[in-house]
């Protein structure tokens, strides 16, 4: 009896070691995944994605089994990041046989002691199907807010259709063959469009950011190219500056001639609100900025409550989806555009109508009032006349660093 007593003893401890320490590696592994898994990402750089037009497509030698470098600058600083490349609206695969990161000295040449290579599932290679994103691995590099970053992709084949960003304001350089290593890319042929890439993220502990979703006035028209000062981009270098929002990086999703509800440029504000919104990793806040290109189209003046009525539905449903994802939306109103190419008494009305209602209380967490800030006077229907980029419509470089300024950075406090 006593045998048998203490055999059942020693299995009941054998039991309890084997649950509390036995077991112990097990648990740690899978709180070691679980960890991994949940780390947080912010987006520090994006672009907005659309189907490359036939006359900003890549010129000659084209992308195909040739290597082409692209500049971008990323608002964000980490440690260690992770890049986003778009196949979404191509119809055949696009191969990246080699991507590399790098600082720039000064474009198109790169710092050889900062490029790294990207890895995609461990392989060097990734072949990107129709309608597909993909992410790279993530890596340790060493970024700096407000930095320049080198992207240098060498391509196999490459889908007749291309998905890209066409309004960079931003030089693009192509090589033939592989020159992923090529350090100064002298010789390279130019391009001012942006192709494949589409984000870049930074593991992160308190980083967040805001993304500012609208048209061309959002894309940066009539900013300077390669001078990266577009109105996002200086409130960008703002809140880096202050200590109280050196945390919050700004994400542009401009895509020049979008429209919120139909028609335009690009797909619109609603089609792409749920990848080119809600899919940002760390974003707090939402400024729009968008529905000047629906009210320009609007052709007849019996149109012009209806369509201002759309771009208010638009602007509802875009405000519920992202409340339901705890981020606060900020409203732009719409900027002057008298004199332009658009104006007419009725797509004034409908300007009118919009605004008021952007205005309204209740209706956005927050309002911008880019329009009394342009106006060339109180009331006023027509921009600034030294704040345009000679259209009466985009703002120029002077404008564009006014609405970067006027942002109230307590906003993001």
């Amino acid at each position: 009896m006593k045998a048998k007593k203490s055999a059942l003893k020693e299995m009941f401890f054998l039991s309890l070691f084997i649950l509390t320490a036995g077991c112990s590696p097990i648990k740690e592994s899978a709180k070691i995944a679980e960890k991994k898994e949940t780390q947080n990402w912010t987006g520090t750089w994006v672009t907005a994605q659309m189907l490359v037009e036939p006359n900003n497509m890549p010129p000659a030698p084209g992308l195909t089994q040739n290597t082409l470098r692209q500049i971008i600058k990323v608002s964000l600083g980490g440690k260690r990041i992770k890049l986003r490349f778009s196949n979404l609206f191509s119809d055949q695969p696009t191969v990246l046989k080699s991507v590399s990161v790098a600082n720039v000295i000064e474009a198109p040449a790169v710092d050889v002691n900062t490029q790294k290579i990207l890895s995609f599932k461990g392989s060097p290679q990734v072949i990107l199907a129709p309608n597909e994103e993909v992410y790279s691995d993530d890596l340790d590099f060493q970024l700096n807010s407000g930095q320049l970053l080198a992207i240098t992709i060498h391509y196999g084949k490459v889908s007749s259709k291309i998905s890209g960003h066409p309004g960079s304001r931003t030089t693009s350089y192509i090589l033939e063959g592989n020159q992923v290593n090529n350090t100064s890319f002298s010789g390279a042929v130019k391009t001012d469009h942006w192709y494949t890439i589409m984000g870049v993220d930074i593991n992160s502990v308190q980083e967040s950011n805001v993304v500012c979703l609208g048209n061309s006035i959002i894309d940066g028209r009539g900013s300077g190219t390669n001078k990266q000062n577009r109105w996002t981009d200086i409130l960008a270098a703002r809140l880096s500056a202050s200590k109280s929002t050196a945390h919050v990086g700004v994400l542009n999703l401009g895509i020049g001639g979008n429209c919120v509800v139909r028609g335009g440029l690009g797909p619109t504000a609603l089609s792409r609100f749920d990848r080119d919104v809600l899919s940002q990793k760390g974003t707090r806040w939402l400024i729009i900025l968008e529905g000047i290109n629906d009210i320009g189209g609007i052709r007849k003046a019996e149109d012009a409550a209806l369509t201002a009525k759309e771009i208010i539905d638009g602007y509802k449903i875009m405000i519920d989806k992202a409340h339901s994802k705890g981020i606060k939306v900020f409203g732009g109103t719409i900027l002057p555009f008298e004199k332009s190419f658009y104006d007419a008494p009725y797509k004034q009305k409908a300007r009118d109508i919009v605004n008021e209602w952007i205005r309204a209380k209740g209706n956005f967490d927050a309002v911008i009032d880019f329009d009394k800030e342009m106006a060339s006077e109180i009331g006023s229907k027509t921009i600034l006349s030294d704040m345009h980029d000679g259209d009466f419509l985009h703002p120029n470089e002077k404008g564009y660093q006014r609405m970067g300024e006027v942002v109230d950075l307590d906003l993001f406090r």
